[in-house]
């Protein structure tokens, strides 16, 4: 099986080489856990080589995305320009200037039809390679029940058109959960993502619960947002 390595400096060896293509992983955490920021860092590895990729922007405006990616080193404009790249507003609905800006706009997030539909056009558009929506907790907030439903159709759209995905899905602070009733058994994947307070400083960890084929790391491993993105602290800490 083909791996695609996600660019995030000591993951792809904890997970023995990288995530199996066309696995669709939720990546879960509380807020501060740094969400956007690695799945960013992921997409952008990807346009660094030669794989397009998408962005779903459901939670900030596409424009703050952009800046949020910038502030890495993380320009996404000429790859947007060179149709490598593509970025679905599913935050604004067409409202103020979007409309003249951005080519992708789910104009009614409540009909996941029209969701799905926007999201296939772009990964078509642009031959897509990875996809990260962010976050997918959004489409099901006010409908748990049908939280799995959402996801497994979501990922017969992702891994039928070949893309190799990143769902981000929030959790409260004190949530054991994923992010929805059922959505651990609807993805291939879970890597979640923990911010918590010990002796006194808040510390970022990093554990992936499942992934389907691959074996992978049981343990826990340390991360911290630098500069350049995420980096893995104690990534050599393996499973032999």
């Amino acid at each position: 099986m083909n791996k695609i390595k996600t660019g995030i400096e000591g993951l792809d060896e904890i997970l023995y080489g990288g995530i199996p293509e066309k696995n669709v992983v939720l990546l879960s955490g509380g807020p501060g856990t740094g969400k956007s920021i690695f799945s960013q860092q992921f997409l952008w590895y990807g346009l660094q080589n030669g794989e397009s990729g998408i962005y779903v922007a459901l939670e900030e405006h596409p424009i703050q995305v952009r800046q949020n990616m910038k502030q890495f080193g993380w320009d996404i404009k000429p790859f947007e320009e060179q149709g490598l790249f593509a970025m679905v507003d599913a935050f604004t609905a067409g409202v103020g200037k979007s409309k003249e800006f951005e080519k992708y706009i789910v104009m009614d997030l409540t009909d996941l039809r029209d969701f799905i539909d926007v999201l296939r056009q772009a990964i078509k558009d642009i031959d897509a390679k990875r996809v990260v929506i962010d976050s997918v907790t959004t489409l099901y907030l006010n409908k748990p029940a049908f939280a799995r439903n959402i996801i497994l159709q979501l990922k017969r759209v992702l891994a039928g058109l070949g893309c190799t995905s990143l769902l981000v899905s929030q959790i409260s602070v004190d949530e054991r959960g994923f992010g929805g009733p059922g959505v651990e058994h609807g993805v291939d994947g879970i890597i979640r993502l923990d911010l918590d307070e010990i002796q006194g400083e808040l510390k970022r960890t990093l554990i992936i619960w499942k992934m389907r084929g691959t074996k992978h790391s049981l343990k826990r491993h340390s991360f911290e947002i630098t500069e350049n993105g995420i980096l893995i602290t104690n990534g050599r800490e393996v499973v032999g």
